[in-house]
């Protein structure tokens, strides 16, 4: 066929005036190798019927090829959605101080693993462990690199051929397909399901332990409800049968509470220092939702079944690095120094009064020469407190495209992240950080000059 014949080779589209521009920012190897995706796309266009495009126009396609590929990930969003903890933005945004931690244990070497008064190899959980036994309680503490993570290695190192007692409402799925029964499964442990889906008993626990239940797996709900005609037993409860029995529980916590949510209006969360002083041998959580702090699973308890964690194969496939350790240890210091509302920013969001926000949606308003300012919901999210909100208020836009609207402002720099209420875009001031007031407004001034249809 003709055309496939007129498709011009690698090495003629390299040495094309427009190429050498590309070469010089992104290296010859890799200019050719954008070339072939090109010219490989070619010719699956000229099998459909296209015609072959201009040298020119290939070029054009291999320098945006390569344009999105080189895009730093992941790039800066503004949350205006309202969503405290969001787990498709990155869960909970860092303190400033974490955020200084991070960059300098970023930027040269650390002593991550080197006792420095000793002069000699140490370990990287020490400080975070004394850390986190101080602020919850616990025995002992280890840190993982998120909390299904934690979640595994803990049934892996302690269950392993064992069966596990799980009650039928907290065999959850969350977000990412994660769901609890899968990861017994993958830890070699053996589910025994407890109770009804709506309703579990204590006795319910006791049969499971005479059918050969050796450990009790409590599961937060994370992402869901069950209300109405529904039951469990307490944590206290629990602990008491788990004793008589001489087998562990296991609480999966989840979200990481260190603080009581009741004093924010919310539904009381049950905290990880209340968990290990009603009975938990050992406790999951995570370090990215409501303890402010990055990703990381944590587990804290008693130290006998810690160490034994510490010791299996898993765990070293686990660890998290010395970013994920500085701003941890940060996070915790906040905690440690009776700030962590003042200084933690999902704890800022949660603080927020309502006038605050209503005088905040009303600025852009009036920056913006446009739109209403209007009452609303915020959400709590990722995986903690389901389906609670606080109250706030909104700005309001309309516009006869919502969703290209939208679009629109997620091609910003940085992108903005807004939601749709009753066929309006709205932005929620609670998650916008202070410092982005100003990027937020130019990046709407710039979605709506794109935007020709709106109101």
């Amino acid at each position: 066929m003709e055309a496939f014949r007129q498709i011009p080779s690698v090495d003629h589209l390299l040495t094309h005036a427009l190429t050498g521009e590309l070469i010089a920012s992104y290296g010859r190897e890799w200019t050719a190798n954008a070339i072939r995706e090109v010219l490989s796309v070619c010719r699956e266009e000229i099998r459909a019927g296209q015609q072959l495009p201009t040298d020119d126009a290939l070029i054009s396609r291999a320098a945006a090829l390569l344009n999105q590929q080189a895009a730093l990930f992941p790039v800066q969003v503004i949350n205006a959605a309202g969503v405290i903890i969001h787990t498709n933005l990155g869960r909970a945004p860092l303190s400033q101080q974490a955020k200084l931690a991070l960059c300098a244990a970023a930027g040269g070497y650390s002593n991550l693993e080197y006792d420095l008064s000793a002069g000699k190899r140490g370990t990287r959980n020490a400080q975070v462990e004394s850390q986190l036994t101080r602020l919850t309680g616990a025995e002992a503490a280890l840190v993982v690199n998120n909390n299904a993570g934690a979640v595994l290695l803990t049934l892996s190192a302690l269950a392993r051929r064992k069966k596990v007692a799980v009650a039928r409402s907290q065999l959850v799925e969350i977000g990412g397909g994660f769901r609890v029964p899968d990861v017994l499964r993958e830890s070699g442990a053996h589910l025994l399901e407890v109770g009804t889906t709506n309703r579990v008993h204590l006795n319910d626990y006791e049969s499971a332990i005479e059918q050969g239940a050796q450990l009790l797996l409590l599961t937060h709900h994370s992402n869901f409800k069950i209300v109405g005609f529904a039951t469990e037993p307490s944590m206290k409860e629990l602990s008491g049968l788990a004793i008589a029995a001489g087998v562990p529980l296991i609480f999966d916590q989840g979200s990481g509470a260190l603080l009581d949510t009741a004093q924010y209006g919310l539904p009381h969360e049950i905290t990880v220092q209340e968990a290990l002083q009603a009975g938990a041998d050992l406790v999951c959580f995570s370090g990215d939702k409501l303890l402010g702090g990055p990703q990381a699973g944590i587990i804290a308890g008693k130290k006998i079944l810690v160490d034994k964690l510490r010791k299996h194969a898993l765990y070293r496939a686990l660890r998290p690095d010395k970013l994920c350790f500085a701003a941890l240890s940060a996070t915790l210091r906040h905690y440690l120094k009776g700030e962590a509302q003042a200084c933690i920013p999902v704890y800022r969001m949660l603080a927020r009064e309502e006038a605050s926000l209503h005088d905040q949606a009303l600025g852009w308003r009036q920056k913006l020469g446009e739109g209403s300012v209007i009452p609303g919901r915020s959400t709590i999210g990722g995986g903690s407190l389901p389906d609670e909100t606080l109250p706030t208020w909104l700005l309001a836009l309309e516009t006869r495209s919502p969703q290209k609207f939208l679009a629109q402002l997620r091609a910003c720099q940085p992108a903005v992240i807004a939601r749709v209420e009753d066929n309006r875009v709205v932005f929620d001031p609670r998650t916008i950080l202070p410092d982005e007031d100003q990027h937020l407004l130019a990046g709407i001034r710039t979605a709506r000059g794109q935007n020709k249809d709106h109101s």
